[in-house]
């Protein structure tokens, strides 16, 4: 299932749970009202923590909404951050060859890591689907990085890498906006980028969240970016040096992971600051970028002015 958070401005500000179908989608809520069901979850997060009966029962009443046609359609509604207050948003750095040699070619990467890494997103930098980000004002090199992001559905503490997916209930997509020379002043100073990829609007999140039964394969997706309609990059989440499994076990050696934590496994090779004609292909006031990832949900951003 897919699993969103939403507000229906015809309706109300308030945010809403939903399940989302191909011909629309369901609120949760007002749907089991309207049908004088049970409530099974008011929450993404509920439902990714509510195991297998809440699994049954939420689409079991998704199937009833759209039968009795309560599907609200999605061009009407505004999609929030799925899991809006999770309590980490977990990046694992540096999870790419490629990009490994692409960040130590700008001088961005003083050291080859022989474990996973990882640093924080602060979580008020999320916005939700089809939002404005702002380009802050003395910032000319604004980047990418589409990720793959795991969503912890089962409190996770010293966990094995065998059962490492049983804490794991479904995956969302990332954009990792980075200020590429406010990230290169930081690592020259020994910091670990924490101003270059936590400016306001620098987590668009979403568009939801997507249960693990479907799709077989996680480590066989394929990630894209592309810029006012040009590909800029696309490239398997098979390339990642760790997968969840390795990540979950190694930092969950001291460190929880509570359920609606997020885990994203970091950027594949592409991203601009690589690039030969990185300078062209910098996000700039006007841009439109939409990643996905093939076939099953794409996340857009556009890049405004910052009117300071």
């Amino acid at each position: 299932m897919k699993f969103a958070t939403f507000v229906d401005s015809r309706k109300s500000i308030e945010p809403r749970f939903g399940i989302v179908r191909s011909g629309g989608v369901v609120d949760v809520v007002a749907a089991a009202r309207a049908l004088d069901r049970h409530v099974p979850a008011a929450s993404v997060m509920a439902a990714i923590g509510g195991g297998a009966e809440m699994t049954i029962a939420l689409r079991a009443l998704a199937e009833a909404a759209e039968t009795a046609a309560l599907l609200a359609p999605t061009a009407a509604l505004t999609f929030l951050p799925p899991i809006p207050s999770p309590s980490k948003f977990f990046c694992v750095g540096k999870n790419s060859h490629k990009h490994r040699e692409e960040l130590a070619a700008n001088k961005m990467l003083n050291e080859m890591p022989t474990e996973p890494t990882g640093f924080l997103k602060l979580v008020d930098t999320m916005v939700g689907h089809d939002s404005d980000v702002v380009r802050p004002n003395g910032i000319s090199t604004l980047d990418y990085e589409p990720e793959l992001v795991f969503v912890v559905g089962k409190y996770a503490h010293r966990v094995s890498k065998k059962n490492a997916l049983d804490h794991i209930a479904g995956f969302t997509l990332f954009n990792d906006v980075s200020a590429r020379e406010i990230q290169k002043r930081e690592v020259a100073s020994g910091t670990r980028f924490w101003t270059a990829k936590n400016m306001p609007g620098f987590s668009p999140i979403g568009p939801y969240v997507m249960t693990m039964d479907e799709v077989p394969d996680v480590d066989d997706l394929w990630i894209t970016c592309d810029v006012n309609g040009g590909r800029r990059l696309r490239e398997s989440t098979g390339q990642y040096i760790y997968k969840i499994a390795d990540v979950l076990e190694h930092f969950s050696r001291y460190m929880p992971f509570n359920v609606g934590d997020l885990i994203a496994m970091g950027a594949p090779k592409g991203v601009a600051v690589g690039q030969p004609n990185a300078a062209e292909l910098y996000l700039r006031p006007g841009d439109t970028m939409d990643i996905a990832i093939e076939g099953l949900m794409t996340l857009r951003t556009r890049i405004i002015g910052d009117p300071a």
